[in-house]
């Protein structure tokens, strides 16, 4: 049982540092990446629940993290096309800054 909460402990400081990412830059591409980031925290969280120690792993949950990972490069390749779309219009590659 110690493996799940260290797999959870992993889940949940990945999330909180991609979460950090996404929130404190600017930079489409690393918003991009914190969100894979988020993304894999979540996978990870759902393979130490799907853990049951000898017994034979819930095969639910693993299905969806290989459904989740197919939809997340989907999602990636999107949000890419995106943010270069973004650039060829604008030429820039950062958020603009908030006018209060």
């Amino acid at each position: 049982m110690i493996t799940a909460y260290i797999y959870l402990t992993a889940a949940v400081a990945l999330f909180a540092l991609a979460l950090a990412g996404l929130l404190l830059t600017r930079h489409l591409l690393r918003k991009i990446l914190a969100l894979n980031v988020m993304g894999s925290a979540i996978f990870l969280l759902l393979v130490a629940i799907a853990y049951r120690g000898p017994e034979a792993p819930d095969p639910v949950p693993h299905a969806m993290v290989v459904t989740g990972i197919v939809v997340a490069f989907a999602s990636t390749a999107l949000a890419v096309a995106l943010a270069r779309h973004i650039h060829a219009e604008t030429g820039m590659v950062h958020l603009p800054e908030e006018q209060a």
